[in-house]
């Protein structure tokens, strides 16, 4: 029998001090298939979140956006979604028949989110079905409040998104973006051969969300750029950070919610469980230090406009960095 968690995430708990509780609680509330109000929920979101995985082994976030309905699900083990992604999109590359994806379903406006792992199938002209191996659903706390609304393709427009943006660092127009956000959206994912139980490979995308400014920039000796945010109280489920345990490259998406700008971000990271940045930075239980690997800024990209962001009333007790 196959476990509800692989190595990396037991062993996460495990130093969490709640590797029992999760080998209790796991089969119980992850699932190989959606109950019929996660079908439902998906169905009525204008976007959803993805995370893939490159032939590199680079993880990505990607999102594609279009009217309310353009997911469906026929029966409670899969999802069609009637959208593909631009050609600057990493998941342009990455999304293939057979290849596991992560999906974020989130409606910040609710604070509701429900996650669907699986592996893509029928993938034609207009769309692609996600075969579903994990669902679950995950708590409201750390999501800012505020509504997406879908606009016109900015392709059918005469403000056509500017061209993509590669670099090897993050750019001005980037470090903007990353210093002023309040959430981010982080892939992740694991390895058969890194897990001899025989757990098949896959991908896993979160929601990670604090006050403006959670997110720290800094650049050491060499000019390499670093991230670091904190890890707050969760689900101890510690998805992401089993990722990174074993495959310790992860993927971010900042989105400008004003302009639908998308930045992309490949990291190599790291968890910081004790030291002074832990200690001064109120409600962490952990850190994650990220090295800039490389960056993707696509103006314009994001077909969604959205209103004034309400923080989560739980952020009242976290901090930013100086």
């Amino acid at each position: 029998m196959t476990a509800t968690f692989h190595a990396g995430e037991r062993a996460v708990q495990q130093r969490a001090g709640v590797a029992e509780r999760m080998a209790e609680i796991g089969p119980r509330v992850i699932r190989d298939y959606m109950p019929d109000q996660h079908r439902d929920f998906f169905a009525q979101l204008p976007f959803v979140v993805l995370g893939s995985v490159d032939a590199q082994g680079q993880p990505w976030a990607s999102v594609l956006a279009q009217p309310p309905g353009f997911i469906r699900s026929p029966d409670a083990t899969l999802l069609r979604l009637q959208a593909l992604p631009d050609v600057a999109d990493p998941l342009a590359q990455t999304l293939q028949p057979g290849a596991s994806i992560g999906l974020l379903g989130i409606e910040p406006h609710t604070r509701r989110r429900n996650r669907a792992n699986g592996r893509v199938m029928a993938l034609d002209g207009s769309g692609f079905g996600l075969r579903i191996e994990q669902s679950f659903g995950n708590c409201p706390k750390y999501i800012q409040a505020r509504e997406p609304v879908y606009v016109a393709s900015a392709t059918a427009t005469a403000t056509a998104p500017a061209a993509a943006i590669a670099s090897s660092h993050l750019d001005a127009a980037a470090l903007r973006l990353v210093r002023g956000a309040d959430t981010f959206f982080i892939a992740t994912a694991h390895s058969q051969a890194l897990q001899p139980e025989g757990r098949a490979d896959g991908v896993d995308v979160s929601h990670r969300g604090g006050k403006p400014g959670f997110v720290r920039v800094e650049v050491d000796a060499n000019s390499q750029q670093w991230l670091t945010a904190p890890d707050f109280l969760g689900n101890f489920f510690f998805n992401t950070l089993g990722n990174l345990a074993v495959h310790p490259q992860a993927g971010l998406l900042f989105i400008d919610y004003s302009t639908g700008d998308l930045l992309h971000v490949a990291v190599r990271a790291e968890i910081l469980w004790d030291g002074p940045d832990l200690a001064g930075f109120a409600g962490a239980q952990r850190l994650l230090r990220m090295q800039v690997l490389g960056a993707l800024r696509r103006p314009g990209a994001l077909a969604l406009r959205w209103g004034e962001a309400q923080l989560s009333p739980v952020l009242e007790a976290t901090g930013v960095w100086a």
